[in-house]
């Protein structure tokens, strides 16, 4: 039963949820990682930034800066066997590390509801977009033009149906709500990208931006717009720093070999990634063929932002009844992947409140619901300000400053041999093995100064 100072035991993992298989734990984990960002915000920033040549650093970065930071939330949140503000509290005995890692587990808290306030907004956009196929189906036209207009109370009413998903799945618990629903979702998802992708390449120019997407300008690898874009790409599409790996991870079984399971996570995250570029690049390509405006006449991307809710559709709608039936699919695919996020975006504070504030969970999920979604409907009827607001705010500031707090406290105020004890549960020669002989200074000197470097970048 761990310890971390001044009398103060942590309660051990049997008393609280657990995922019931290493394989439960990737595909919810992954699940976490996997968002709207990897086939909203990848596709379009690889669109932007030389295509193929984003594509390769993005990998690189993924490996090399995401894996290790990711290992890091993983066996704090294990060791801890606590919700992510106890296990920053305690990660220290010294009496200033105790106050500034609760300051930064609240800071987390506060905003990953803020993201999970403004993602049930956009997650109620992508059912609203999913069900204009139908509504065009049964002559209901006013519907698919005050849904593609993002009126106000179809954005209200969606993003409540959105919240209302997620919670009734986080209610369940660990096990037969976030591990039974990511294992239903994450296959769906992973199916509907192949059907779509071979839509995509089957289209007219669709394999013209295969090549782009595959064949890398190598002369824009040191491009330094296209570097900071990736490192931070890899970091966020991770979801880390916010505290939902480090909660996820306190629920691993302590045999797990942490990181082998936190590889396995990094994969499937990048694959998603990947397989969602491989979707949506030769869908632009396909537009442009059919006379639909994707680049400015200087070469930048028009409508990045909202490259799925207007380019996308104005192709699948060209294309007749197989159109509408792929428009459906679409959208129905982004919705999976945003509730695979929201559900851990969801289970983070309540998980501090069922354990530091004793609430029921039932309790705790609709509270923090509750609250969510008061701020998203002050960020609807104030869309126009607060929603971009809201969003700069979380992920060009809080993010990365919450990520640089993260890396500090496990590469310098965590002792190096809880970290190794912790590690060894389920990897005993781990200090015989190259992984020990990099990560610990890995984790103490590179990521800081990457995440340092975003951190700049974001000011």
């Amino acid at each position: 039963m761990p310890s971390f100072g001044h009398g103060t035991v942590i309660p051990p993992s049997s008393t609280r949820g657990q995922f019931s298989s290493r394989l439960g734990f990737i595909i919810s984990a992954a699940g976490c990682a996997v968002g709207i960002g990897n086939i909203w915000s990848f596709p379009a920033l690889t669109a932007e930034n030389g295509g193929a040549a984003f594509v390769l650093v993005y990998l690189v970065m993924s490996f090399t800066l995401a894996y290790p930071a990711l290992v890091a939330e993983l066996t704090i949140g294990r060791f801890s066997t606590s919700d992510p503000v106890t296990a920053l509290e305690r990660i220290n005995p010294r009496p200033l590390w105790q106050k500034l890692g609760k300051l930064t587990g609240l800071a987390a808290m506060t905003t990953i509801t803020l993201i999970y306030s403004f993602y049930s907004i956009v997650g109620g956009w992508f059912i609203g977009f999913s069900v204009i196929p139908v509504a065009d189906g049964l002559g209901l036209k006013g519907f698919g033009e005050s849904m593609g207009a993002f009126s106000t109370v179809f954005s209200l009413l969606f993003m409540l149906v959105f919240m209302l998903l997620t919670t009734l799945m986080v209610t369940r618990g660990v096990k037969e709500g976030i591990e039974r629903w990511s294992s239903r979702l994450m296959p769906a998802l992973f199916v509907l990208l192949l059907v779509l992708i071979a839509f995509g390449l089957t289209r007219e120019g669709g394999m013209e931006g295969v090549k782009v997407y595959l064949l890398p300008d190598f002369s824009r690898l040191l491009d330094s717009k296209l570097l900071i874009s990736a490192l931070g790409q890899s970091f966020f599409s991770m979801s880390l720093g916010v505290g939902a790996m480090m909660v996820y991870g306190s629920y691993l079984n302590k045999n797990a070999n942490i990181p082998t399971t936190a590889a396995h996570v990094a994969v499937l995250d990048s694959t998603v990634a990947f397989m969602a570029g491989l979707l949506v690049i030769p869908c632009m390509y396909a537009a442009m063929r059919q006379g639909i405006t994707i680049y400015a006449p200087d070469g930048s991307l028009l409508n990045a932002d909202a490259l799925v809710f207007v380019v996308l559709p104005a192709l699948f709608k060209q294309l007749g009844v197989a159109g509408q039936w792929v428009f459906f699919a679409f959208f129905v695919l982004m919705t999976i992947a945003a509730l695979t996020s929201s559900i851990a975006m969801l289970e983070t504070p309540v998980s501090f409140l069922v354990e530091r504030g004793n609430l029921r969970r039932n309790t705790a999920c609709w509270l923090v619901s509750t609250i969510a979604a008061v701020i998203a409907f002050a960020i609807i009827i104030h869309r126009d300000t607060l929603l971009s607001l809201t969003v700069k705010i979380t992920t060009h500031y809080l993010m990365p400053l919450l990520c640089l707090a993260t890396s500090i406290f496990c590469g310098w105020l965590m002792r190096q041999d809880r970290l190794l004890s912790e590690i060894r549960r389920g990897f005993p020669d781990v200090e015989t093995h190259l992984f020990w002989t990099i990560w610990p200074w890995y984790i103490r000197i590179v990521c800081p100064a990457l995440i340092f470097l975003l951190v700049l970048n974001s000011f």
